[in-house]
């Protein structure tokens, strides 16, 4: 597989969960914080916060692009929406991994042609495609 990036960006991060990470061009910074559940004192966000803030935005960037290109797709509506939930936990065999739950909301759109659309994004958004085989990812319709 051989990708052609329309669109390139790059941050770097120092001080690890503490610390702070910010786009090379300056247009995002955030201050970085280890959740309470892993041992840290909650203050700052964290990479799970970001990756699920990301993976959101993405999945509904999808399915406006899958609407867009299949009319038989149903539009996506104005107010809808992604919640991702990121859980972070131990591995059996070793290190870290990460569990993803999507829940979308599309209201006005019924939910056959929903799951349509869904499943239709899950086969295009990169960050579905990054995480399948490696992290479990449940899809759900609200």
């Amino acid at each position: 597989m051989s990708i052609s990036p329309a669109y390139s960006t790059s941050a770097t991060a120092s001080g690890g969960r503490d610390g702070i990470a910010r786009t090379d061009d300056g247009t995002f910074e955030v201050a970085l914080g280890t959740p309470r559940e892993l041992g840290g004192d909650g203050r700052g966000n964290n990479p799970e916060q970001l990756f699920a803030s990301g993976y959101a935005a993405c999945f509904l960037g999808a399915m406006k692009f899958a609407a867009s290109q299949n009319a038989d797709l149903p539009h996506v509506p104005t107010d809808a929406s992604v919640n991702a939930s990121v859980g972070i936990g131990p591995r059996n065999d070793k290190g870290f991994g990460l569990v993803v739950a999507l829940t979308i909301s599309l209201p006005g759109v019924e939910r056959d042609a929903a799951e349509r659309l869904v499943e239709e994004a899950d086969t295009i958004c990169p960050y579905s495609h990054a995480v399948r085989g490696n992290v479990e990812v449940s899809l759900a319709v609200a």
